[in-house]
């Protein structure tokens, strides 16, 4: 369902609200040391889908409160998204994120890093000003757990025995945490009941599950121009997602030996064998069959919401992030 040819409903719905959010995130990323402002406006500004602010509105608008501290929390969440990306990129030691030179690539590691910090704390200075403990209180714990995700991420790569239930421990952590609390936060600021900020709760995290597993499904599928990152890269950094933990456990003994292989190095040698057994063994479909699962768990939990073009946005939505190829 869309109302335009070229924006679906939960993106034309909120598009004001997003440009004074963008507003928002240009006057605070001011600061008197230059370089903090060139990376955080390059990161920033890099052509992501702002998917967290976008739920954090829509959730606002279905629980009947937009406005501008909706939109302050929409900038802050983005700030804590794009800190985990400027760590991410050093850690992963990637140098392509969205089709660009990452922002470790251009500047350095140690620019990434300590502009990351630089980008953690205002958020947290935003978050203040808001002057709702509640909204601290989520938005403190979800950052906290994204840094346990990052961590458990770190101890499951190279790890050729990592199953499904490991690797949903990491999403849920590492991405589907910030996709809960930006849900969450749309019930706390309408001082919603416990039932309906839970329910948003739980959308929030089904979505950004989905999400996650669709991410992890395009690096065996998806155009590279589209992705804007290369094939493969999961594999060069010896993560073990689930459509190479579903084609390492349905191949046979000689394909599940050269996938533990790859896993464990970390090597392209083996990538056309592995891809072309990822593709032969139905593990993307699976993979995305695990998507669509949680996907209609996101929509099922929004079922304490009214009726509104809101709701009917988030459906969209956890519609968007199974069917979406980039």
């Amino acid at each position: 369902m869309t109302t335009s040819q070229t924006q679906p409903l939960f993106a034309e719905l909120i598009a004001d609200e997003m440009r004074q959010v963008d507003e928002v995130i240009r006057a605070s990323l001011h600061s008197e040391v230059v370089l903090v402002r060139q990376v955080s406006e390059y990161i920033i500004h890099s052509g992501g889908k702002r998917l967290r602010p976008a739920l954090l509105l829509l959730t606002a608008g279905a629980c009947g409160v937009p406005g501008p501290q909706a939109r302050i929390l929409a900038a802050v969440v983005e700030f804590i998204h794009t800190a985990t990306l400027l760590h991410d990129d050093v850690v992963d030691e990637s140098s392509l994120r969205r089709g660009r030179e990452t922002a470790n690539e251009l500047f350095g590691n140690a620019a990434s890093v300590l502009v990351g910090d630089f980008l953690y704390s205002r958020a947290f200075q935003m978050m203040v000003s808001v002057g709702r403990m509640r909204v601290m209180e989520v938005l403190s714990e979800a950052t906290n757990i994204i840094a346990e995700g990052e961590v458990l991420q770190l101890m499951n790569c190279n790890d050729a025995d990592v199953d499904e239930a490991r690797y949903l421990q990491v999403i849920r952590y590492k991405t589907a945490k910030l996709f809960e609390a930006a849900s969450r936060l749309g019930g706390v600021l309408a001082d919603a009941d416990a039932m309906l900020e839970d329910g948003l709760a739980r959308y929030g995290m089904h979505l950004g599950t989905a999400f996650q597993i669709i991410d992890d499904v395009l690096d065996y599928s998806g155009n590279e121009a589209d992705t804007g990152k290369h094939l493969g890269d999961d594999l060069a950094e010896g993560k073990p997602t689930l459509p190479l933990i579903y084609a390492r456990d349905r191949g046979t003994p000689e394909i599940a030996a050269a996938i533990r292989t790859a896993i464990e190095t970390g090597g392209l040698e083996e990538f056309d064998a592995v891809l072309k057994a990822v593709h032969e063994s139905g593990a993307l479909e699976a993979a995305r069959e695990a998507a669509r699962a949680e996907a209609g768990l996101a929509r099922e939990a929004l079922s304490g919401l009214p009726d509104s073009q809101y709701k009917n946005a988030l459906i969209e939505l956890a519609d968007f992030a199974v069917a979406r190829s980039h």
